[in-house]
């Protein structure tokens, strides 16, 4: 049985590579912290398909929390003296905006610093085609010298 939380994160988005690597310097959370790339998600009791939408959180019991949750407790689980922040995560109207907010970046992430077009997240009932064409389409660009530097 694990003794402590496991945050669970899309290991192949820059952008979110770049957080998870913020949280560990800057707040060093008392939890693990896997890539669902390489992640036991059975044994975590997490679903593929969840963990493919959003950040997640397993507590040592089983419990799953995902996204804007997931992150609260990554906020809570610092040592670092944030009081205030704890706080204002008990609130529901602060978790009702942190869910909207983590919804837009997460839905945006491949437009954020560091992200790129394997950063779109898979579509509500297409099975993710449209991330997958995105994707193969800015590959190909690449690989053709579709992105050039300007003398």
């Amino acid at each position: 049985m694990r003794t402590r939380s496991v945050l669970v994160f899309d290991g192949s988005c820059r952008f979110c590579t770049a957080s998870v690597s913020f949280v560990e310097r800057r707040l060093r959370p008392d939890c693990e912290i896997v890539p669902r790339q390489f992640a036991d998600l059975a044994a975590l009791g997490a679903i593929p398909e969840r963990a493919a939408h959003e950040a997640l959180w397993v507590t040592p019991s089983g419990q799953v929390y995902g996204g804007a949750r997931a992150v609260a407790k990554i906020l809570l689980r610092t040592g670092r003296g944030r009081t205030p922040l704890r706080v204002l995560l008990m609130l529901p109207l602060m978790r009702w905006i942190a869910h909207a907010v983590y919804r837009l970046v997460a839905d945006n992430r491949r437009r954020m610093p560091g992200g790129r077009t394997a950063c779109a997240a898979p579509d509500a009932g297409g099975g993710g085609r449209r991330a997958r064409r995105r994707c193969a389409v800015g590959e190909g660009d690449r690989s053709r010298g579709g992105l050039r530097r300007r003398g």
